[in-house]
This record gives C-alpha cells, structure tokens and sequence, in this order.
C-alpha cells in the first residue's frame, strides 16, 4: 500500500512562477514546498495552541526583530558561499 496520497492542484501562472523560483532557490521539489506551506497554514487552524516553548521562542524573535537583531534572506544566503580564508605565513 503507498504511504502517500497524490492531489493535483491548479495554481495562477504567477504563483507558479513564484513556486517555480522558490524549488530553484532553495534546491526542494514542489512537493516539499506545498507540503511545507500546508503544515504551516494546517497549524494555524483554530484549536491548534502553540507550547509554552514555543510561545517563548516566538515572543523571544519577535522582540530581537523589533530591536534590528536580524538578518534578510539575501545576507543570509551571501554569507552562506563564502569560503573561509585559508592562513598565510607572515612574511618578513
């Protein structure tokens, strides 16, 4: 037996353009991205409570965002293909 149901979906052309640019920028299938964006719009749901950690955690980046402690995606991904420098001998 499958352990998972397949479901066509119709998307506008720009959103999938925007899907379409997301899978290349961050290396998933479409799958994982609907499956992602359906566990977050699923946990939203009324009756779903975050836990106490949870709530802490989200209180705690919600004020280091207010505060300019963050960085953008763009910084992030910049950052991410830099190579550390390789140490060179002094020479006199």
């Amino acid at each position: 037996m499958r352990e998972t149901i397949t479901v066509t979906v119709s998307l506008p052309p720009a959103m999938a353009k925007q899907v379409e640019k997301v899978m290349k920028i961050e290396h998933r299938t479409r799958s994982e991205l609907v499956r992602e964006a359906l566990r977050i719009y699923l946990s939203t749901l009324p009756g779903e409570r975050p836990t106490a950690g949870e709530a802490r955690a989200y209180r705690r980046g919600m004020n280091a965002y207010r505060r300019g402690n963050y960085v953008t995606l763009g910084e992030f991904v910049d950052g991410m293909d830099r190579r550390p420098r390789r140490t060179r001998k002094k020479v006199s």
